[in-house]
């Protein structure tokens, strides 16, 4: 036993402790320094996304002005009008959905920062523009019935990316509403959770009469009224059921719910068609003031916002949410992050040409149109409805637990003697 011990000291002695840490330490900075890399990478690929919006808008309003030559294609057909305008953004849709399907392909299993998918995806800028490019020039070369049958298939990838959307902002509120009200002891985060729930109530209740006032004037305006009135009956209802003394989910939640929803509700209102006499505002008249303009540029960059929020919220999607995160695990889902950007694709392209393949939509107009005000009539009482849910299907499944809890305790108790 005595030797053994001096054994032991000795190796203690000899044995350097501190190199463990500090190669440890060492590794962990690289790893910290690896994963800057597809952090800014995303912003790259948000820029690649944001070009592609603008050349849409481009090849849409201007490309047969200044981009006579392609009338000679044989795929753009008599006088090269099925590259230009509706088709014309459907082709630049389709050459941005190829390539960032590409990169989800490429992508789609990377776990580590170590694996070579992950310098694939942060590097090789040069490959992957001259991919692009390609990427954008096939789609000329496509028969306009193929561009076509895309643009039915975009409708649906379209939806699918709104659906993704809408998760991603309720679970947004759902955190908000956590991190603002945690709990009854932190009073003074819960008295600001209060006061936050106060502002978005009186900024829904304030949208509410704006919208009456400016879109519902006159009796014969009865799609607007029935609108604004539907949307102010799902904010009493989410506000109701939120304060249920089964629900208890505060207001703070349901209060941004609310005014989430009615902005959907005025921007449904907003796209219908400018002659209506409805709507007051002025749309895509084909002039192109400052104003039209500066609404056309923030809209491209809500897309581009848009999709790059849902992209980088890949936890939202997760069935496990009590994943541990190490050192050298990506920082996002690269897969799913060049999945959304692909729906993405599709969703700017419906929104250029008014989710309507037959018509072109005038210059400096975007989502104008009463099929675009009928898909954000519909995203909006699908966002209250999935909102609702949420807040009911916890107390439904705790009554059907408690149910099934109360004959097993009879079954206990008569088995006692």
């Amino acid at each position: 036993m005595i030797a053994s011990a001096e054994a032991v000291e000795a190796m203690v002695e000899v044995i350097p402790w501190e190199v463990v840490p500090e190669s440890l330490e060492r590794k962990r900075i690289d790893y910290l320094a690896e994963r800057k890399k597809p952090l800014r990478a995303r912003y790259a690929y948000g820029v690649i996304f944001l070009i592609t919006n603008l050349w849409a808008w481009f090849v849409r309003d201007y490309a047969q002005r200044v981009l006579p030559e392609l009338q000679y294609m044989k795929s753009c057909g008599t006088g090269g009008n099925d590259c230009f305008h509706t088709l014309g953004v459907l082709r630049v849709s389709l050459g941005s959905f190829i390539f960032f399907f590409l990169m989800f392909l490429t992508t789609s299993k990377t776990r580590k920062l170590c694996e070579a998918r992950n310098a694939w995806h942060s590097g090789w800028w040069g490959l992957k523009f001259f991919i692009l490019l390609i990427s954008m020039v096939v789609p000329l070369f496509v028969p306009s019935d193929s561009v076509q049958l895309y643009g039915e298939f975009a409708r649906v990838g379209a939806g699918i990316f709104l659906l993704l959307q809408l998760i991603s902002v309720i679970q947004f509120i759902n955190w908000w509403n956590k991190y603002w009200m945690p709990d009854e002891q932190k009073k003074q985060s819960c008295s600001l959770g209060l006061f936050m729930s106060t502002l978005f109530y009186i900024a829904s209740m304030s949208g509410i009469a704006f919208m009456y006032s400016s879109h519902a004037m006159k009796s014969s305006c009865a799609l607007n009224i029935f609108f604004i009135t539907w949307t102010t009956i799902l904010l009493i209802v989410m506000m109701v059921i939120s304060l249920h003394s089964k629900v208890n989910r505060g207001l703070l939640s349901s209060g941004i719910m609310a005014s989430y929803i009615v902005f959907l509700c005025w921007s449904a209102i907003r796209s219908e068609p400018a002659n209506e006499e409805c709507n007051r505002q002025k749309q895509g008249n084909g002039n192109g003031d400052w104003s039209t303009m500066l609404g056309f540029l923030i809209a491209i960059c809500s897309i581009v916002m848009a999709t790059f929020s849902t992209g980088i919220d890949s936890q939202s999607f997760q069935f496990q949410k009590d994943e541990v995160q190490e050192d050298d695990d990506i920082p996002y889902k690269y897969g799913f992050f060049h999945l959304t950007f692909s729906l993405g694709a599709m969703y700017f392209a419906m929104l250029f040409i008014s989710w309507n393949l037959n018509n072109s939509a005038k210059k400096w107009s975007i989502d104008v149109g009463w099929t675009s005000t009928w898909v954000k009539i519909v995203n909006e009482w699908f966002a209250a409805s999935i909102f609702l849910w949420t807040l009911i299907s916890p107390v439904l499944r705790q009554s059907k637990v408690m149910d099934h809890e109360e004959p097993v305790q009879e079954i206990d108790n008569s088995a006692v003697p």
